[in-house]
């Protein structure tokens, strides 16, 4: 392990240490496990993202009067011409896989802390989580430089494994104000995680997801076919909204710019953007039946996962 991964980093705001991921437990042995509240406010929504145990494949056998028809085997009921069901039990490990984003955007706040910061603490949030279901844990970072695959591991040592990793990640040591340049699109990363994701596992996206588009929903549709979904939106409250009408400096990584916030359509339009970003991510969730829940910069992680509040928006 790295030695500086145990050093308490000079501002928390805007990096992450091990004793302070590892804290975290105590956060969900508090209590964290138990039923948590809906973040959604119509009916049908979203539940906590801790969920129970997977099922997996037993047998196929004759359909009989109250099965459930989505669990009908549309090969076998073809082949033979009679209707078949399949048959499932509960897992005793299920694989629980973490999806981290560490690209450039999300390392940025107005407040708070980091999007990386809160994006890490619930992944840790997570992981313990993962632990206290005995379930198996495996973790996959992304960034611009690189991505990492952690398979799932049972016990004590799969979160600690990911959190060193996370710790560690080069994303951490970047030069400052560098341009947004990523090597590769998110559907592309996320064609990888769909490679790397086993069937009825648990997997949970954490990201301010830039560069959503079709392509995305196209992966991700194709990762919810064998996987749970869930995703967590990461946002600073500056995204949603503009400051006060003002003229501010601001630079792209590569020369200065100026933001006029004064023009009431350009803040209004905007805002429009943030919510359509935002409509987009959970309506998507809706199609697909996936978690949905959302984490400002200015949140508390524990809340946000508890379901008591609305991602900032109080």
């Amino acid at each position: 392990m790295n030695p500086s991964a145990s050093k308490k980093p000079s501002n928390p705001r805007i990096a992450i240490d091990l004793p302070g991921l590892i804290a975290l437990r105590r956060q969900v042995d508090a209590g964290l496990h138990r039923p948590l509240r809906s973040l959604a406010r119509q009916d049908g929504g979203y539940r906590s993202p801790f969920r129970g145990r997977g099922m997996e494949f037993s047998e196929v056998r004759s359909y009989q009067n109250g099965d459930d028809i989505r669990t009908i085997d549309w090969r076998v009921t073809a082949r033979t011409g009679k209707p078949h069901t399949k048959l499932f039990h509960e897992e005793r490990e299920r694989p629980v896989l973490v999806a981290l984003d560490y690209r450039r955007p999300m390392f940025f706040a107005t407040r708070g802390s980091f999007k990386a910061v809160q994006a890490s603490q619930l992944a840790a949030l997570i992981g313990w989580q993962a632990l206290a279901n005995s379930d198996r844990l495996g973790a996959f970072l992304f960034s611009e430089e690189r991505h990492v695959e952690l398979r799932p591991q049972s016990g004590k040592r799969g979160v600690l494994a990911m959190l060193r990793q996370m710790v560690n990640a080069p994303a951490w040591q970047r030069e400052l104000h560098q341009p947004f340049d990523p090597q590769q699109r998110l559907h592309q990363t996320l064609a990888r995680l769909h490679r790397v994701a086993r069937p009825g596992s648990l997997v949970t996206l954490i990201s301010d997801f830039a560069q959503w588009d079709d392509n995305v929903e196209k992966q991700l549709t194709l990762l919810g076919r064998h996987c749970q979904l869930q995703l967590i939106l990461c946002y600073d409250i500056m995204e949603t909204s503009l400051p006060t009408a003002g003229v501010y400096p601001l630079s792209n990584g590569q020369q200065p710019l100026q933001l006029d916030t004064g023009n009431r359509p350009f803040r209004d339009h905007y805002s429009a953007q943030f919510e359509a970003h935002r409509q987009r991510l959970q309506q998507f969730c809706q199609r697909s039946r996936a978690r949905f829940f959302t984490c400002a910069t200015s949140d508390n992680p524990v809340e946000c996962l508890r379901g008591q509040t609305a991602g900032g928006q109080r």
